[in-house]
């Protein structure tokens, strides 16, 4: 299996620290963002990374050279300024990511634990499986739902979760989009309409490091769990 990460955000909220640093190379608990991923990846088993750019990528190719220094093997997906969002950065990267079904990881969140036990093979008729994680302060309404394994839309009486950023998808999902700019939430849709979305729920300490205030407060609780 090889893994995606998703590294081509701006990273405007996370302003004034993003406008001379891409967000993934901001440091939480010694080390920046990406590196976590990577470490983890690596202690998967999964050696072979895809990353894609677009906000400061020489600064990422830079830093992260061609993996090496952390047991892995990158291959970089350069996309244009602005970028491709997500559904349209993982379409480009298709070329790199081979055959098989392949892990994808937002480069600006961070996940207690190991990333092994969460490689599950897809279910036959999935598309996708998304881990889905419990609402944080700053979305509280959540994402999606989930029914005997698959994600389904929002309903009453049934909790909603939030799309933790980690996910694993076949190649046949993207590979009829047309090239370009295009957001992931749309195929989510319609995979769900097709009960083609797989998932389930994470019971781990996740944090979407999307703003300053949010990075302070996980540099310093990584601070005192290192320093006990």
């Amino acid at each position: 299996m090889r893994a995606m990460i998703l590294a081509a955000g701006r990273g405007e909220r996370m302003r004034p620290l993003t406008d001379s640093l891409p967000k993934p190379l901001l440091t939480v608990g010694g080390k920046p963002l990406i590196v976590w991923h990577l470490e983890k990846l690596r202690a998967a088993g999964i050696t072979e990374i895809v990353i894609n750019h677009a906000w400061l990528g020489d600064k990422l190719e830079a830093a992260l050279g061609d993996g090496r220094q952390f047991g892995v093997q990158i291959a970089w997906s350069p996309e244009a300024p602005g970028g491709l969002e997500t559904a349209g950065g993982i379409r480009q990267a298709l070329p790199l990511l081979g055959d098989d079904p392949f892990w994808v990881v937002n480069g600006d969140i961070w996940l207690a634990g190991e990333y092994g036990p969460l490689l599950c093979p897809l279910a036959p008729a999935a598309l996708g499986h998304l881990w889905l994680v419990a609402n944080p302060p700053q979305h509280p309404a959540g994402d999606f739902a989930l029914a005997e394994g698959l994600v389904v839309g929002k309903a009453a009486g049934r909790p909603s979760y939030t799309f933790s950023g980690l996910a694993c998808y076949r190649p046949a999902a993207f590979a009829g989009e047309p090239p370009g700019r295009a957001p992931l939430r749309p195929l989510f849709e319609r995979w769900i309409a097709g009960g083609q979305l797989a998932g389930a729920y994470l019971d781990r300490a996740w944090e979407d490091v999307g703003t300053p205030a949010r990075l302070a407060a996980l540099d310093g609780r990584l601070a005192q769990e290192q320093g006990a």
